[in-house]
């Protein structure tokens, strides 16, 4: 679950707090609300264009990750710069939560995992488990501070995820990539989109043949009632596809994969990207 070098990881900041390096900013947001005033967290991806896949780290990355008690990183592939980051800026005592690793997956699967409502509270208990050991005389105040996270900061993520389950449950959609398979699930709608096709498009591989006369098929043919399409990654085909479900009056939402704003926090961004999930189901239903 937690990766350690060494032992005894201690509290980096001069000024006393932990200091947390994440490679992602929403795994950063989670971070920084469960340390509150007793962390110092940086994320390194804050840019809504930078492609986590593609970065290519800065010597003030490393300088980052060398200076951390705490990395995360959310590994499966999708950062894959982050763990040699650390490697070659790695401390003694130094603590690296890998999300793939701690959930006990292996590249391959769906990297995405912070659009999975039970991966959420996974790593925000794994985190708050690393703050604790690393900083123990505030055990307390970390513990609190995660109860609050998931009582209150997640507590309209959570309301709306049961709303649309509710009324929307079985509700055939599309999406234009695996990024979404996690909230569909949560949900429960019925993403009929091949797995292959959204996990190619993820992977900015071109789909099959086949899988892509499905997925225009199902568009024309009006076999789904919402399009969801990652808006940081509307390649012309997706582009095209969005076009053409407008244009057969599917409603179509976004969903994308860091932060929008990059300033907000994870709740808020997540929140209003249900919102619109849920205003377009109403819109295709009348529910």
């Amino acid at each position: 679950m937690l990766i350690a070098a060494g032992c005894g990881a201690g509290v980096a900041a001069g000024d006393g707090r932990v200091r947390v390096v994440a490679a992602e900013n929403f795994w950063g947001s989670i971070a920084g609300q469960l340390g509150g005033a007793h962390a110092d967290v940086q994320s390194v991806i804050t840019n809504p264009s930078t492609d986590p896949h593609d970065y290519e780290p800065t010597s003030g990355d490393a300088r980052g990750v060398a200076e951390a008690s705490l990395v995360i990183e959310n590994g499966l592939g999708y950062d894959p710069w982050m763990p040699r980051l650390v490697a070659a800026n790695q401390t003694r005592g130094q603590a690296v939560l890998n999300v793939g690793t701690l959930l006990g997956l292996h590249d391959g699967a769906n990297p995405h995992r912070w659009y999975i409502p039970s991966d959420v509270e996974n790593v925000s208990a794994a985190i708050t488990s690393s703050l604790k050991r690393i900083d123990p005389k505030h055990s307390t105040y970390y513990q609190a501070r995660h109860a609050a996270f998931e009582a209150e900061g997640l507590a309209t993520y959570h309301r709306l995820i049961a709303e649309i389950r509710s009324r929307y449950g079985g509700t055939p959609v599309g999406a234009s990539e695996s990024i979404f398979s996690g909230i569909a699930q949560a949900t429960g709608l019925d993403l009929v989109t091949p797995a292959t096709y959204l996990q190619a498009i993820s992977e900015g591989a071109d789909p099959t043949a086949t899988d892509t006369a499905t997925v225009h098929d199902q568009i024309q043919g009006r076999r789904i009632e919402v399009w969801v399409f990652n808006s940081q990654n509307a390649t012309p085909d997706i582009q095209s596809l969005s076009r053409a479900a407008r244009a057969k009056h599917i409603p179509v939402t976004t969903i994308t994969e860091t932060m929008v704003p990059s300033g907000g926090s994870f709740q808020q961004w997540q929140v209003s990207e249900l919102r619109s999930l849920k205003a377009a189901l109403h819109r295709a239903t009348g529910r």
